[in-house]
């Protein structure tokens, strides 16, 4: 396993505990953005945010823990 595929890993569980408990925090992230004001950012920047949270959670839900 490459080095920083271990940090990441070390990272997350030093500081979330699991990846799915990241996860269920990058979802509440993905929910929180449904509230933005109008015209703060463009719709494209939004979308653009949400696949990419999106696509981490998903990761994170297919890594095996340790």
């Amino acid at each position: 396993m490459p080095q920083n595929e271990d940090n990441l890993k070390a990272f997350i569980k030093n500081s979330y505990g699991s990846p799915e408990e990241l996860a269920k925090i990058l979802d509440l992230g993905v929910v929180m953005l449904f509230y933005l004001e109008e015209d703060t950012f463009s719709r494209r920047e939004v979308q653009s945010v949400v696949e990419a949270l999106k696509g981490i959670g998903e990761w994170l839900r297919d890594t095996p823990g340790d």
